[in-house]
């Protein structure tokens, strides 16, 4: 009952000043508000990265160039450095691999595609035949291109749909021929609609059979990646290093730091990424938290105030039988309520923000998940307690410890 009472004294106090409790509850909302919608954000950018990642399988292995590391052991500059040890060969090479089934190489380029007075800016996608059978990409119109066509460096391409419908329309685009770097390559098939994949929208791009796209659009030998699919995903630690190890004996390497290449899994990609999210979350809360400290300190100047005007009802408080520990749970109570409420309707707002980001994305066709992340709620309500915990404990020490005669005489 006595604490009943005292909670009962804190709630009529802070209404007597609405709008001091207002604007101290408003500072607290923004922080735990920031708090929510970066945990939240956190949790949606790693469920976009885990479906980008699981739309190509969980038994693809990605080798990429890489810049070797300096004797220092640090990755040493990258800027004007071009890598061109990596080839198709080496994709043969990783192919006869025992648990590689297929595997395709990659290079890009942007270009223009044209087709009669039409333009349309795209990437322009040059892979091996096996693409179309490792990757999610599907074919809605004509064929994807063969390994004789690529071998023979045929004048060969797919469009992505957006390339086909702003370059097309309603027209038939199969066997018609569009020109690239003003020359001309014949449409022998549409790509479905797919959508973005790591933020590429992949209805915008071109494909092209790699050597076709290596000597008339690029001129270079060297690929920038190789795509391999695993027969057998529970081994994908050694096929990982199986790759490392016949690049190596290929590029001539026997020093792992100067590799000129990196190879990684399904599992140890999914790993990074969850690195990197973290950090960047880790980080973006601890500024959010700067919000809270901020609403702390307008807490402390807000109940040091406090007492200073109600100095003779503390003294008249003391006076009446009133102990330390009454005037002290009082004050406390009034801190922790205003980061209480201001944590609720914080957390609400977090999550409100929150769902209206997923409509837009939704509105604008990207695909980002709405998730509510418990443990940012917990961690948001949890620092809004804290909060008024510590800021609040000082003044309201100061008002227990306040002679009541000398309260009295304030007055």
């Amino acid at each position: 009952m006595k604490i009943f009472n005292t909670l009962q004294i804190a709630i009529r106090a802070l209404k007597k000043n609405k709008g001091r409790t207002m604007l101290t509850i408003l500072g607290v909302v923004i922080g735990i508000s920031s708090v929510t919608i970066i945990v939240s954000a956190g949790d949606s950018f790693k469920q976009v990265i885990y479906g980008q990642i699981e739309s190509f399988g969980s038994n693809y292995i990605q080798t990429e160039v890489r810049v070797p590391k300096s004797s220092g052991g640090s990755t040493s500059q990258a800027q004007g450095v071009v890598i061109t040890t990596l080839t198709d060969d080496d994709r043969k090479e990783i192919s006869k691999l025992p648990n590689i089934g297929k595997a395709y190489s990659t290079v890009t380029a942007q270009d223009i595609v044209t087709w009669q007075s039409q333009r349309k800016k795209s990437l322009i996608y040059g892979v091996t035949a096996d693409f179309i059978d490792i990757d999610s990409t599907e074919i809605d119109q004509g064929r994807f291109f063969t390994e004789d066509e690529d071998d023979s460096m045929a004048r060969v391409v797919i469009l992505g749909s957006e390339v086909k419908e702003e370059l097309f329309g309603s027209n038939d685009a199969i066997d018609q021929n569009v020109k690239i770097d003003k020359k001309s390559f014949k449409v022998i098939g549409v790509a479905k609609q797919r959508g973005a994949v790591f933020f590429f929208n992949m209805d915008e791009m071109v494909y092209m059979p790699l050597k076709t796209t290596q000597k008339l659009i690029l001129g270079i030998d060297h690929v920038l990646a190789i795509t391999s699919q695993m027969d057998d995903p529970d081994k994908e630690e050694e096929t990982v290093e199986s790759i490392r190890q016949v690049l190596r004996d290929r590029h001539d390497i026997t020093n792992p730091d100067k590799d000129d290449f990196q190879v990684m899994g399904a599992a140890e990609t999914k790993e990074l990424m969850d690195t990197i999210i973290g950090g960047i979350t880790l980080l973006l809360v601890a500024l959010a938290a700067v919000s809270l400290i901020v609403g702390g300190v307008g807490i402390m100047n807000i109940m040091y105030a406090t007492v200073a005007e109600r100095t003779f009802e503390i003294g008249l408080r003391k006076s009446l039988g009133a102990t330390k520990k009454n005037i002290l749970q009082q004050f406390l109570y009034e801190a922790v309520l205003v980061t209480i409420v201001g944590g609720i309707l914080g957390v609400l707002i977090g999550i409100s923000v929150t769902y209206l980001v997923h409509i837009g994305a939704q509105y604008y066709k990207f695909d980002w998940p709405f998730a509510v992340s418990l443990v940012g709620v917990s961690l948001a309500l949890g620092f809004s307690i804290i909060t008024g915990l510590i800021f609040g404990i000082y003044p309201a020490k100061r008002a227990a410890e306040l002679n009541p005669i000398m309260a009295l005489r304030k007055e």
